[in-house]
């Protein structure tokens, strides 16, 4: 896939441990099959993970038969574009990663708002 990120360069991978993204490629590829919009490149924190238990998405608890070992504060992840702006509006947006965020999240959220919460760290 060519993708592209919101920041309009070539689409960069965003983790391969844990395995992410809606084809699990390490990516936040999509297509019209991707009905949770699974866009934006995130760095998960022990306060969204919270949140995001609370409201039903429980990230952190492993599901072996899923090949999926659970998240942890630290670990990169295609997150939900809704699932983002929750987040967001709830306070607890975990920072994003706007090279491996797809440029369809914009059809979800601002730019803006992505930039607000860009990751600060190192990106590889």
């Amino acid at each position: 896939m060519n993708a592209k990120n919101v920041i309009g360069t070539e689409l960069a991978p965003c983790s391969y441990d844990p395995l992410t993204g809606y084809f699990r490629d390490g990516c936040c590829n999509t297509d019209a099959s991707d009905h949770g919009s699974h866009l934006i490149c995130v760095r998960v924190t022990a306060e969204f993970l919270h949140f995001s238990k609370a409201v039903g998405n429980d990230l952190v608890t492993p599901l072996p038969e899923h090949r999926f070992n659970g998240l942890g504060p630290g670990d990169r992840w295609c997150l939900c574009a809704l699932r983002w702006r929750e987040a967001m509006e709830a306070g607890v947006a975990p920072p994003v990663i706007l090279e491996a965020t797809h440029a369809n999240a914009l059809q979800f959220v601002t730019m803006a708002q992505l930039e607000k919460h860009r990751y600060q760290g190192t990106v590889h």
